[in-house]
């Protein structure tokens, strides 16, 4: 298990907490190695939609997005009447940071946490296990890792982003997107999530 504190130090740069992914010590592979779906990363989403799927305030989207905490990757503000267009992922670290926030994990504990879930790959997202006491962030790898933190009182929180992620899909599924191509931005009320729900309980 990692130093008790779940961070590690770096040279240049302020001690972040390392994010791993969480693994059954059996062998058995993931905790939540959920079979989810390839994301059209063309897709995005607009401000009122990012902030009703992650369950925040337009005031919190927005100072995040100044401040650099979580800042839109599909499009961003520029000029007066731009509008920022977030993608599935950004829309998936601002439902975490939202739950981080819940637990009392401070702005700066979440600013290192979200460091390392911008260097992922969307399918490391959705197998990444984050355990919080409130104060810090922790990694885990293995499930009797979890096991001890929760019994020590330091893992008193636990976010499996692959559940986050299906909440978030869920949400989207009923809202419009917009996608960004050659020609521009077009709006797509039915977004490919959409499509993919309809196309399942068609076959149910």
């Amino acid at each position: 298990m990692s130093p008790t504190d779940g961070t590690r130090g770096t040279e240049n740069g302020p001690t972040v907490p390392e994010l791993v992914p969480v693994r059954l010590s059996n062998g058995q592979g993931l905790l939540f190695d959920n079979d989810l779906p390839d994301l059209d990363e063309t897709a995005g989403y607009r401000g009122p939609t990012a902030c009703r799927a992650a369950g925040i305030t337009y005031r919190q989207l927005d100072y995040w997005a100044r401040t650099g905490l979580v800042e839109p990757t599909v499009r961003n503000a520029q000029g007066s009447g731009s509008q920022r267009l977030y993608s599935f992922r950004d829309i998936l670290v601002l439902k975490v940071v939202k739950r981080l926030l819940d637990t009392g994990v401070s702005l700066q504990q979440i600013r290192t946490a979200v460091f390392h879930l911008r260097e992922r790959g969307v399918e490391d997202l959705a197998q990444i296990t984050l355990m919080s006491d409130g104060a810090s962030v922790y990694e885990c790898t293995s499930a009797n890792e979890v096991i001890d933190l929760v019994q020590g009182g330091q893992g008193v929180f636990g976010i499996a982003v692959g559940r986050v992620w299906r909440e978030v899909e869920g949400t989207l599924a009923e809202l419009p997107s917009e996608r960004v191509d050659a020609e521009g931005i077009q709006e797509y009320p039915e977004d490919e999530l959409s499509k993919r729900r309809a196309a399942k309980k068609s076959a149910s």
